[in-house]
């Protein structure tokens, strides 16, 4: 590993390829971390010189914890569930077709149907003589009967309470000392709450999300299994739609209300028409101008949401991007999108009737499995599970965002302060330093603008580089990458396809309107459809006003599948080439059935 005290350089410090897991991927991870790394991140999720930190040692817990893996099997000294190169970090496949390999029930196309979806150059699975494990095998067992059986998430609603708890108890960061914040940053990813409440720190967390995410693939595969056998394989999705109750999703439902404020009222919509650039202070301006105004409501009401769901925002997982809270016009410019939809575009209708089909649904394949009770128990105990399980998976990840959220907050004080001093250009350069530097720097500034500049350079550099989907043993050298754009994609013309893989039933059409980020979604119109690299929860509200939803990338549990699910959109996933692809404004067919996506008129 890279020197990391070495202040000119060390900043994408790469992790060391693995002999025994040699196949990474971008799939899944992509949605967390859509951009490089920031060195603060890698610092206290992945690894630094003091050994592997909180994320790695997150996985390693919730795949022992699931009986796939015992601790000694992994490298000590190296990270081997989550790599770092060029910058961007990357999800170890192999780790995971290991599991579909030990799993009873589920195999290794399983595995990769439901995390990574289609992955042009990944090589096909081959047994490793240690992949088969009898008493792995038997320990997963006993953990998916405890899922079908007996399914519920005690331990996620008890740290959802406690982190709503946290968001209370919030210090005062302002009054806290430069060294202060930063070591209470650094305790609370370490130990957290566990002072007043039954919880631990940020690596618990996140082993938690990754264990139900996990098992939330069992009861999938398991209705998938029966509905093919009945040849109905384009109702497992439906039988898994309308939930409700989707931490992820939950902020639209809120934005919608938002959104109708604004429809309703002419003060507020003129307000809107100027853009949401600054939308946040002229609200409050207005506010204070007029007391008795509808903006004064509006506020108040925002001021909720913001309170609520400011942890969200694109790139939420990195403690130096923004937020709705930390930049509440990222918010409002969803909620101008919102304010256009026709009000049967509403989520809670929506969801409704898709609630509405699964019941009826399952209840008829329930039936016709009369004559073989023993079929019938098992996809009926799916079902159970599914609905625990598949919602955990977004609770869980919300817990982990709404934690970080918290550090975010703390940093952007100290990043203020540093920016009127005249040592950091934006409050984000946070980022660009590990916690250990900014304590030094904070003693003796000398220097550290210009290690903050190179460090900069060097991501701008690597964020204007087109990483490889999939890396087998050593990664390709970054300057080998070639830049985004700069490989011409032939455009699709009227009566071609572009073939991805079924995310949620149904057929849709509509301009298509490409989107490459949602803090930015004003070129979306209602009933357009929406196409996207990928999406994370920051890109919900745009799912609200759209017709149909297609990304670049994607697998059966990913964001974008799981909202379409909610709101019964037709989606695609693993569209590759999508967005460079399909021309921006052409007329588009979506088939969520088939996962093609048609050009009808340019």
């Amino acid at each position: 590993m890279a020197n990391l005290t070495d202040r000119s350089g060390g900043y994408f410090v790469g992790t060391k390829p693995s002999e025994r897991f040699p196949i990474w991927t971008r799939a899944n991870v992509g949605e967390v971390f859509p951009d490089p790394v920031r060195m603060s991140t890698f610092d206290f999720a992945f690894q630094n010189e003091d050994g592997i930190c909180l994320s790695e040692l997150g996985f390693r817990d919730a795949y022992v914890e699931m009986g796939a893996f015992e601790h000694d099997e992994f490298d000590p000294d190296n990270c081997v569930f989550l790599g770092v190169f060029g910058g961007y970090t990357y999800l170890n496949a192999s780790i995971g077709r290991v599991y579909g390999a030990r799993a009873p029930g589920i195999d290794v196309d399983t595995v990769d149907r439901t995390f990574f979806g289609e992955q042009p150059g990944i090589p096909p699975y081959e047994p490793h003589p240690d992949d088969a494990s009898p008493e792995a095998e038997q320990r997963i067992g006993a953990t998916l009967l405890q899922l079908f059986t007996a399914p519920a998430l005690p331990e996620v609603h008890a740290d959802e309470r406690n982190i709503a708890e946290l968001r209370a108890r919030r210090p005062d960061f302002t009054q806290m000392g430069d060294h202060e914040i930063v070591q209470w940053i650094s305790d609370f990813l370490e130990s957290g709450y566990s002072d007043y409440a039954d919880g631990a720190g940020f690596r618990l967390l996140f082993a938690r999300h990754l264990r139900v995410s996990f098992l939330a693939a069992a009861p999938l595969g398991a209705l998938e299994q029966v509905c093919a056998a009945l040849g109905r394989p384009e109702d497992t999705l439906k039988l898994v739609a309308g939930f409700g109750d989707v931490a992820s999703a939950a902020p639209s439902d809120a934005m919608w209300r938002l959104g109708r404020l604004v429809a309703g009222s002419s003060e507020l919509g003129a307000m809107f028409d100027a853009g949401p650039a600054g939308l946040a202070d002229r609200l409050s301006a207005a506010g204070a101008e007029d007391p008795a105004g509808e903006t004064v409501a509006f506020t108040a009401a925002f001021d909720d949401f913001v309170y609520e769901f400011g942890s969200r925002g694109p790139n939420e997982w990195e403690m130096s991007c923004p937020t709705w809270e930390t930049d509440p016009d990222i918010a409002l410019a969803a909620i101008d999108r919102m304010r256009l939809a026709p009000d049967d575009a509403e989520p809670a209708r929506r969801r409704a009737g898709l609630a509405a089909q699964r019941e009826s649904l399952a209840g008829e394949i329930s039936e016709a499995l009369a004559a073989d009770p023993e079929t019938q128990t098992q996809f009926n105990l799916a079902l159970g599970a599914a609905a625990v399980y598949l919602p955990g998976r977004e609770r869980t990840k919300t817990n982990c965002v709404r934690y970080v959220n918290e550090c975010r907050v703390a940093s952007r004080v100290l990043g203020q302060r540093l920016i009127e001093r005249g040592h950091f250009d934006t409050a984000t350069d946070f980022g660009m330093l590990r916690l250990s530097e900014v304590h030094q720097m904070l003693d003796d500034p000398t220097g550290w603008g210009e290690v903050i500049a190179e460090r900069r350079a060097v991501w701008e550099d690597a964020n204007s580089r087109q990483e490889p989907f999939v890396i087998v043993g050593d990664p390709p050298p970054m300057s080998t990458w070639p830049r985004r754009g700069a490989v011409d994609a032939a455009m699709l013309g009227a009566g071609e396809v572009l073939a991805g893989l079924p995310g949620c039933p149904g057929i849709a059409r509509g301009r298509a309107r490409v989107v490459l980020d949602s803090s930015n979604p004003t070129a979306l119109s209602p009933g357009d459809v929406l196409v996207a690299p990928l999406t994370d929860p920051s890109w919900t509200p745009l799912f609200v006003s759209a017709s149909a939803v297609v990304v670049d990338v994607g697998a059966a549990l990913s964001h974008s599948v799981i909202v379409s699910r909610e709101l019964g959109l037709p989606c695609v996933i693993s569209a590759t080439g999508a967005t460079a692809r399909i021309p921006d404004g052409a007329l588009v067919e979506v088939n969520g059935d088939t996962g093609v996506i048609t050009v009808l008129e340019l």
